[in-house]
């Protein structure tokens, strides 16, 4: 079964919307699976092979977000998180989706933490994956530098250029900045095979890939945090960044009924931390025993 991942098309009122699915072995709501940019859905191939191996895997259902991948473009110069999180609305009602659990990873979790926040009755439980706020310098400076807009270039320019960026981002963060201090040391480089796999979805979405980008970096989780009403769950991986790590245990505070889970950098930990936790928030509670009289 975790193999059988069918991609498929469905159409919003914006435009076509690409996903990913993998049918589960456990009859339930689905689980939405948010991607991280710049990519797609591909990207989060591995964890639904990881949770596609379990026996409770329920449904898993994974969106390329509107300009990245194959779904259509945002025609707003500037969409902010709340539009994403909308399109998200759109496509599950289109689906015919009532209610779903909720994973995003950077981007995706940025998109998960509006849409939960505006959308109680619509989701069960959330699980971000490298969510956290920058200090304002770092912001503008994400804002202005991280993804400029690019269009195709008459000597393939471009192509070199996503290359790069794809490159870049497991070396330096911000990837720009290619100093010591700024080194990833606990993320390895791709090889060469994921590196091209990985441009050719950049290069998809080539014209439009930072619209949610800058959306992500505008948007202030600590502020939407105290707003989710429904169990929450945040991710705390040893390859993640050192800035969205130390964030995790402060945007835990903030939420009304949150936890934190450390666990390693595998698809497989990941699967498990997140089934293990929506199994848990789903058991009925025990019933208190009649004291003895």
């Amino acid at each position: 079964m975790s193999d059988n991942i069918d991609r498929a098309f469905v159409r919003i009122v914006d435009g076509e919307v690409h996903m990913r699915r993998l049918a589960g072995a456990k009859a339930s709501r689905p689980l939405l699976l948010l991607h991280a940019s710049p990519g797609s859905s591909r990207s989060l191939i591995p964890l639904m092979r990881a949770l596609g191996q379990e026996t409770d895997c329920p449904d898993l259902i994974a969106p390329d977000t509107p300009g990245n991948g194959d779904s259509f473009a945002p025609t707003s110069e500037n969409p902010d998180i709340a539009w994403f999180a909308g399109a998200l609305m759109r496509l599950l009602d289109r689906m015919g989706i009532k209610q779903a659990d909720l994973y995003g990873a950077h981007t995706g979790a940025r998109i998960a933490c509006e849409a939960a926040a505006l959308h109680p009755d619509r989701f069960a439980n959330v699980i971000f994956d490298g969510i956290g706020d920058y200090a304002p310098d770092l912001r503008a400076l994400l804002l202005e530098r991280y993804a400029p807009e690019q269009t195709p270039d008459d000597y393939g320019r471009h192509l070199i250029w996503a290359f790069n960026f794809v490159r870049d981002q497991a070396l330096h963060f911000p990837y720009f900045e290619r100093d010591p201090a700024h080194r990833l040391m606990s993320r390895s480089v791709p090889d060469a095979a994921e590196l091209h796999a990985a441009t050719l979805e950049v290069l998809k979405g080539l014209t439009s890939y930072h619209k949610p980008y800058r959306a992500a970096f505008a948007y202030e989780a600590r502020t939407r945090m105290p707003d989710i009403a429904i169990p929450a769950l945040l991710l705390s991986a040893t390859n993640e960044l050192p800035t969205l790590r130390a964030a995790t245990q402060m945007l835990c505070e903030r939420l009304p009924d949150g936890e934190v889970v450390a666990l390693g950098p595998t698809p497989a930990e990941k699967a498990r931390a997140i089934l293990s936790f929506v199994n848990r928030r789903d058991a009925p509670s025990p019933a208190p025993s009649n004291p003895r009289t």
